[in-house]
C-alpha cells in the first residue's frame, strides 16, 4: 500500500476505491488519463481531482508522479533474478510470452495519432537524427537500418561529451531527433529537447513514462515491464518496424525504387561482395 504525502485519517468509499485501484492495478493506473480512470471506477473526474489535493499533490499528475517515483527500484542484477524467478523453468516460453504481453500492452497504450504524426514528421524530415544510450541502442540501429534503406539521410548522434555538442550543433530545423529514452532522460537527451526550442528541429521521444516532464514534440509510449523486471527490447523494435512499414505505405514508388535498387545491386554485385 502506498504512503501519500497527507495520508487522511478516513476515506470515503470513493477515495477508498481509488487507493485499492492503485495498489493492486499500479501498472494500468500509471497509463491512465483522468477520464479513463474516471469511467474504470465509474466515478466523476471530479472526485478524483479532490482525491488528489485531499492525500497531498497538486493535481492527478502530481499523484501519478509520486506513484511513480516511490515505486521500489532496483539494479540490473535483481531485475534479471525477478525475472528468472517468475518463471516455470521453460524460460524460452516463458519469455517469449512476456514479449506477448509486452507488445499488447504498447498497442493498448500507444497513442494512433502520435504515431501516424511521427511517421508523417520523419517523410518530411531533411535528416533524421538518432541518440540512444546503452541497452536502448539496439532498437536505434534497427531504427538507422530501416530507415536508411527507405533513402532517408540518417545519423546517429554521440551519446554525450563535447562530442554531441559539436555535432548538435549542425542540427537545424528541418531535421528531427529520435530519441529513445524510456524510463528516463539521460544528461545528453536533457539538452537535445533544451536544443530544440532554440534550433528549431523537431523530436520524437521514445518513452516508457505516463506523465511528460519533457518538451517533446511526438511520444510513443512503449511498455518494457515493471522497474523490478528485466526490460525486453522486444516492443520498441516492434514500433520501429511499424514505423519503417507505415512509412514505406506513405512514400510509396518512392520507397519501392529505393528497395528495387538495393536489389539491383545485390544481384549484380553478389559475387564480388
Amino acid at each position: 500500500m502506498f504512503t501519500f504525502p497527507n495520508t487522511p485519517e478516513k476515506l470515503t468509499i470513493a477515495e477508498q476505491g481509488i487507493v485499492d485501484y492503485i495498489a493492486s492495478h499500479r501498472d494500468e493506473f500509471l497509463c491512465m488519463t483522468i477520464s479513463r480512470l474516471s469511467e474504470t471506477l465509474n466515478i466523476s473526474e471530479a472526485t478524483i481531482s479532490r482525491f488528489s489535493r485531499h492525500v497531498g499533490f497538486k493535481d492527478f499528475k502530481s499523484l501519478k508522479l509520486y506513484i511513480m517515483e516511490n515505486t521500489s527500484r532496483r539494479g540490473p542484477a535483481q531485475k534479471v533474478s525477478n525475472t528468472l524467478r517468475t518463471g516455470s523453468g521453460d524460460f524460452l516460453s516463458y519469455w517469449m510470452e512476456k514479449q506477448r504481453f509486452d507488445i499488447q500492452k504498447t498497442l493498448e497504450m500507444m497513442d494512433q495519432d502520435e504515431f501516424n504524426r511521427a511517421v508523417e514528421a520523419i517523410k518530411a524530415a531533411r535528416r533524421v537524427f538518432i541518440y540512444a544510450k546503452n541497452a536502448s541502442g539496439a532498437p536505434a540501429r534497427l531504427a538507422e537500418f530501416r530507415l536508411s534503406r527507405l533513402g532517408l539521410d540518417t545519423r546517429f548522434l554521440p551519446t554525450g561529451g563535447t562530442e554531441l555538442l559539436e555535432r548538435l550543433a549542425a542540427v537545424e530545423a528541418g531535421d528531427i531527433v529520435i530519441i529513445f529514452g524510456f524510463s528516463k532522460l539521460s544528461k545528453g537527451a536533457s539538452v537535445i529537447l533544451e536544443q530544440r526550442a532554440k534550433a528549431g528541429f523537431k523530436v520524437i521521444l521514445f518513452t516508457s513514462r505516463t506523465y511528460h516532464d519533457d518538451n517533446a514534440d511526438i511520444r510513443l509510449f512503449v511498455y518494457r515491464g515493471e522497474e523490478n523486471e528485466f526490460h525486453s527490447m522486444c516492443a520498441p523494435s516492434a514500433v520501429v518496424d511499424a514505423i519503417a512499414l507505415a512509412l514505406s505505405k506513405s512514400m510509396g514508388d518512392e520507397a519501392m525504387g529505393r528497395l528495387e535498387a538495393i536489389q539491383r545491386l545485390k544481384t549484380e554485385y553478389k559475387d564480388r561482395i
